[in-house]
């Protein structure tokens, strides 16, 4: 799946989480713990780190 696939299927999940729980923990890099909302905020920006979010979410499973 292609990084833009993968960025796509973040942003369907984000989409359907319930607004309150955007701030929960999504997952943890490097010992700092990322809320949805900050996880959509690297991904939106194609950075380094949300490439590894990307990559962490889908050995995961939790994108497909």
């Amino acid at each position: 799946m292609s990084d833009q696939d993968k960025k796509t299927q973040f942003l369907k999940s984000y989409w359907s989480v319930p607004l309150e729980s955007r701030g929960e923990v999504l997952v943890v890099i490097d010992d700092e713990p990322l809320s949805w909302k900050a996880a959509k905020l690297e991904v939106d920006e194609d950075t380094a780190k949300g490439q590894q979010i990307l990559q962490i979410l889908t050995k995961l499973k939790i994108l497909p």
